[in-house]
């Protein structure tokens, strides 16, 4: 059993691994993603909210995991009903599938352009896989209305073990590349207010990167008040420091997500965990900072609330 386990892990190794180096997915992974930018803006998608809708932001994580729950599931439950000699409740379960396949295309595609390297090439290879199931699908589904039940099903067996294969390929984007994941630090420290920065030295709405401890803070000040955010986007992991500001809000280099400044939140995505916030004073000329306060939904008097606890 451990030799077979070992075998299959080192061929899939092999396999992520050719997928990841393979440069010909490149280019028309550019022409792709040039397409979504030119479609996304004549639609507007990139200026309003359908951006954050999109990309999951009022959800608190991503929303294209949630929904490729859909075809999964319910392909599974056209497979058992097959199985059954359910025809009717069988291609009800498709059709299902292939409007959850649909919706996830749409808030895949949006994830993916906002990837990069070895993430983005096995992202084309994992939305090909979807493709493929999904015409396989679309054809059981049209097959088994002009009561070819036969071809449908054949068609449902061989689109069954693709959408498995792109489901793998979903999770090592997830689990191997974390895209999706929140990438922010979520340290503790510095739990007591630590001098970063002269309050001569921050310039008026330019972000400006510090070290606290070990960690790496960006200081915004804006209406005359002083921000402190943590330095990484959640998203990939962006220089907050080098972004701007755009209506009062901080903007990520990278892929534009903003955030909020004084809670952190994400305002459009493509990140949708917020960023974590600091306390700021200024003391003697100096600008200090800590963590943010205890988590207000902490139970009184558990682990987390005194790992949090402040020091002046």
């Amino acid at each position: 059993m451990g030799l077979g386990s070992d075998m299959a892990q080192r061929t899939l190794d092999r396999l992520l691994n050719a997928i990841e180096g393979d440069g010909r997915l490149d280019r028309p992974g550019h022409r792709l993603e040039k397409g979504l930018a030119f479609a996304e803006n004549l639609l507007g998608v990139t200026r309003g909210r359908a951006r954050g809708l999109l990309h999951g932001v009022w959800l608190g994580h991503p929303l294209h995991p949630v929904l490729t729950d859909l075809p999964i599931g319910s392909w599974t439950a056209a497979l058992v009903l097959d199985l059954t000699g359910q025809r009717r409740a069988a291609r009800t379960a498709v059709g299902v599938g292939i409007a959850g396949a649909l919706a996830a295309a749409a808030t895949g595609l949006h994830d993916w352009q906002h990837t990069h390297d070895n993430a983005r090439r096995i992202g084309m290879v994992h939305g090909t896989l979807n493709t493929l199931a999904l015409g396989l699908y679309g054809w059981s589904w049209l097959q088994r209305g002009r009561g070819h039940h036969l071809r449908g099903r054949l068609a449902a067996l061989l689109g069954y073990p693709v959408i498995m294969a792109s489901g793998f390929l979903g999770g090592t984007l997830v689990f191997r590349h974390r895209i999706g994941v929140d990438q922010s630090g979520r340290q503790h420290e510095p739990l007591g207010f630590t001098p970063v920065l002269a309050d001569r030295d921050l310039t008026d709405d330019r972000p400006r990167r510090v070290r606290a401890g070990d960690v790496d803070v960006v200081l915004v000040r804006a209406d005359g008040r002083i921000h402190a955010l943590e330095n990484a986007c959640p998203h990939l992991r962006g220089p907050l420091s080098d972004g701007w500001l755009r209506d009062g809000a901080l903007t990520c280099p990278w892929h534009g997500s903003r955030f909020e400044l004084s809670s952190g939140e994400s305002l459009n995505g493509p990140a949708t965990a917020p960023v974590p916030c600091f306390q700021t004073r200024v003391r003697d000329g100096w600008i200090e900072v800590r963590r943010a306060p205890v988590a207000a939904t902490a139970p009184p008097g558990s682990a987390l609330v005194r790992q949090q606890e402040v020091r002046p």
